[in-house]
């Protein structure tokens, strides 16, 4: 039974009743449902995981410092990278994107659950 339906269902029991407030009843349902929070499925959490892990391998280019990296020539006149440091800001450029792409807006949810209620 959907939220719309039952809170129907009590206006037309405050009726017939008077030994409950259905007023404070349907407040409370109403309440209920709009403290409920959504959380991640298993399968939506790879799906977001996969999709970053794609954006970054595919900017990985981008994500390095390049001014900020330092060499050391070593025993053989071999180069090694000391240290390096990531973009973070470009970085979280590309995370933000991809999770945008997930967003959905509670105008879309409410005319989804407004069309399946038809």
């Amino acid at each position: 039974m959907k939220k719309e339906e039952l809170v129907k269902q009590l206006e037309a029991a405050k009726v017939l009743s008077s030994q409950v407030d259905i007023d404070k009843v349907i407040t409370l349902i109403n309440q209920i449902e709009s403290e409920t929070k959504v959380g991640l499925t298993q399968e939506l959490a790879e799906e977001i995981a996969d999709r970053i892990e794609r954006t970054l391998d595919y900017n990985a280019s981008n994500l390095v410092d390049k001014d900020d990296i330092t060499f050391n020539i070593s025993y053989g006149n071999v180069i090694e990278v000391d240290y390096v440091s990531i973009n973070v800001s470009e970085t979280m450029d590309h995370i933000t994107a991809c999770l945008d792409e997930f967003i959905v807006e509670e105008d879309e949810v409410e005319n989804d659950t407004t069309q399946s209620a038809d």
